[in-house]
C-alpha cells in the first residue's frame, strides 16, 4: 500500500446518512403526493425501458436479417486487386447500386486487413480509401466466422454491424452495416418517452396533490381542532372547548378518527366541568372559612394576652401555657390571614392600581429583615433611578417580605441575601417594552431538588433541609405560593434557580403598569 493511499484510509468518513441526507416530506399529504409520483416514476421508467430495450432489440434484429440478405457480394468484389468492375461489366460483385448506403466490406487474409471499402451514401459508389487503425483491424480480425451479425466499434466508422464468412479463396469477407439508424430511432423514442412521461409526472402530481388535499380535508379539520384545544390554558379555571370536529363517513378511517376524537373532547370537558365546580366549592369553603376563624382566633389570642396581664400570682405552667396559646394563636391568625387573601385572589378580586415606588419598598423590606436577621448579611443592588410599576403597593410590599423571610428562615447564620432591582428593555414588534427584575439571591445550602417544581405551590415546607439549626417550626407553606399568586395578578411571573451555593427567586413585572384583574 503506497503512502497516498494510507494517508486517504486515515481521512476521517463521514456517516453514510450524513453523506446522503435528502429532504423528506414532513406531512402525510406530502408524503402521500410523493409515494404516488414515486410509484408512476417507477411505472414509466420500466415502461419506457422495456420499450427502449424492445425496440432496440427489433430494429437490431431487421438490420441483421438485411446483413443476411446483402451476403458477401460487396466483399468479395474486392478480391479483384482492390478494384470494382464498373456497373456495365457484368459482374455480379461489382454492383455497388444493390448495396445500402453506409455499408462497409472488408476482406482479411491471414488475420490482416488487405482491402476494405465504404459505400458512400451520396452516389452509391464505392469509397476504397476508407482508413482504418490498427486498433480496427484487430477487432475486424476477432469476429467469429459464424453466420452471426456481431456490434464492432470502428473508429472511423462508428458502431456498425458486421457478417463475417469464408472467401473461396479461404480468405474472410465482412459485411458491415451502420448502427447509427438503430440508435438514433432508440434515442428519438428516448426523448419522446422522456418528455411523456415528464410530462404525465408533472400534471399526476398536481392531480394528486388536489385528490390528496380533498381527501384529507376532515382530517385537517380534526387536526385545527386539535390545535385549538392545544392552545387553550387547561391548567385551571374554567375552560370553553372549541366546537367539535366535523364528522364524515364513519366507515373510513378518517371517519372513526373524527368521531372518537369528538367524544374524547366530551369526555375532556365533562371532567374539566367537574373539576372547575370541585375548585370553586374548594375556594367558597376556604374563604367562607378563613372569614369564619378570623374572629375565634383573635378573641383565643385576646384572653391569653388578657390573662398575662392578670396581676395576681400564676404559677409558671399556667404562665408558660399561656405564652404558647398566645404564640399559637398568633401563627393560626397569620394562616387564616393568608388563606383568606389566596382565596381572594383565586376568586380574581381586582387588587388597587397605583404608582409604586418599587426601589423605596426594596429599603425597607431589607431593612426589616437586616432587624429580623442580624445574623445574615445584607446587600442591595439598585438601579441609579427609582423604579416605580402600577400595582398594589401593600400586597408588593408582602411579596418582598415573604421572599426575604423565606431567605432568612431557611439559611444558617452568616448565609450573604443579595438583594437587586433593574429594569430591562425589550421591543415586541413597533413596541418598546419595559420588565423590571427583582432577584433575592442567597449563598446558602440551596433548595432540595425534589422541592423545586412544587415550591410556589401551597402548603409547601422543606426548612429542615435548608437550614441546619433551624429551631423553629417554620411558616404554614404559604408564603411562597403568595409571593407567585401576588405576581401573577399583576401581570408578572416568578421562577427558581437553585443549586448549592446558590438559589435565586426572580421576580418579573411589567413596567408599563400591565395588571391582571382576572
Amino acid at each position: 500500500m503506497t503512502a497516498a493511499g494510507t494517508e486517504r484510509d486515515r481521512r476521517p468518513r463521514l456517516p453514510l446518512r450524513l453523506r446522503l441526507r435528502l429532504p423528506r416530506p414532513r406531512t402525510l399529504r406530502a408524503r402521500l403526493t410523493a409515494g404516488l409520483v414515486v410509484l408512476l416514476a417507477v411505472s414509466c421508467a420500466a415502461v419506457g425501458v422495456a420499450a427502449v430495450v424492445e425496440l432496440g432489440g427489433f430494429l437490431t434484429e431487421r438490420l441483421d436479417q438485411q446483413l443476411a440478405q446483402v451476403g458477401t457480394r460487396f466483399p468479395a468484389s474486392l478480391e479483384h486487386h482492390g478494384r470494382l468492375p464498373d456497373d456495365h461489366d457484368g459482374d455480379e460483385y461489382g454492383d455497388t447500386r444493390r448495396q445500402a448506403p453506409g455499408t462497409f466490406a472488408a476482406r482479411l487474409v491471414n488475420g490482416r486487413v488487405t482491402n476494405k471499402a465504404l459505400v458512400r451514401p451520396d452516389d452509391l459508389t464505392a469509397n476504397l480509401g476508407v482508413r482504418l487503425t490498427g486498433q480496427d483491424g484487430t477487432r475486424l480480425a476477432r469476429v467469429p466466422v459464424d453466420g452471426r451479425a456481431h456490434t464492432v466499434d470502428l473508429s472511423a466508422l462508428d458502431h456498425y454491424r458486421v457478417l463475417a464468412a469464408r472467401g473461396l479463396d479461404g480468405d474472410v469477407l465482412i459485411v458491415g452495416l451502420p448502427l447509427e439508424p438503430v440508435e438514433a430511432a432508440v434515442h428519438r423514442l428516448e426523448l419522446v418517452a422522456a418528455c411523456v412521461f415528464g410530462l404525465a409526472l408533472a400534471a399526476a402530481g398536481v392531480a394528486g396533490a388536489v385528490w390528496v388535499r380533498w381527501s384529507l380535508r376532515p382530517l385537517s379539520r380534526v387536526a385545527d381542532t386539535a390545535v385549538r384545544v392545544s392552545e387553550l390554558p387547561l391548567a385551571s379555571g374554567e375552560v370553553a372547548l372549541p366546537a367539535r370536529a366535523p364528522e364524515s363517513d364513519p366507515r373510513g378511517e378518517v371517519g372513526r378518527v373524527a368521531t372518537a376524537f369528538n367524544r374524547m373532547l366530551g369526555h375532556v370537558e365533562d371532567a374539566l366541568t367537574k373539576r372547575h365546580a370541585s375548585e370553586e366549592r374548594l375556594r367558597g369553603f376556604a374563604a367562607d372559612a378563613s372569614h369564619e376563624l378570623r374572629t375565634p382566633v383573635a378573641s383565643v389570642r385576646g384572653h391569653a394576652e388578657l390573662a398575662l396581664l392578670h396581676p395576681g400570682p400564676v404559677p409558671p405552667e399556667v404562665t408558660r401555657a399561656l405564652e404558647r396559646i398566645a404564640a399559637e394563636s398568633s401563627r393560626m391568625g397569620k394562616m387564616v390571614d393568608e388563606m383568606l387573601l389566596l382565596a381572594r385572589l383565586d376568586a380574581g378580586r381586582p387588587l388597587e392600581r397605583h404608582p409604586v415606588d418599587l426601589t423605596r419598598l426594596v429599603l425597607d423590606a431589607v431593612t426589616d429583615a437586616r432587624a429580623a436577621g442580624p445574623g445574615h448579611h445584607w446587600t442591595l443592588e439598585l438601579a441609579e433611578e427609582p423604579v416605580t410599576v402600577t400595582g398594589d403597593a401593600h400586597r408588593l410590599q408582602q411579596v418582598l417580605a415573604n421572599l426575604l423571610a423565606n431567605a432568612r428562615s431557611h439559611t444558617p447564620v452568616g448565609t450573604t441575601v443579595t438583594v437587586s432591582l433593574e429594569t430591562d428593555d425589550t421591543t415586541d414588534g413597533m413596541t418598546d417594552r419595559t420588565t423590571v427584575r427583582l432577584d433575592v439571591h442567597d449563598d446558602g445550602p440551596g433548595v432540595p431538588a425534589d422541592v423545586r417544581p412544587g415550591v410556589f405551590e401551597r402548603f409547601t415546607r422543606a426548612e429542615h433541609r435548608r437550614r441546619a439549626d433551624a429551631t423553629t417550626g417554620g411558616g404554614a407553606g404559604l408564603g411562597l405560593s403568595i409571593v407567585a399568586a401576588v405576581v401573577e395578578a399583576h401581570g408578572g411571573s416568578v421562577g427558581l434557580t437553585s443549586r448549592t451555593g446558590a438559589t435565586t427567586f426572580t421576580v418579573r413585572l411589567p413596567g408599563d403598569g400591565g395588571l391582571s384583574t382576572a
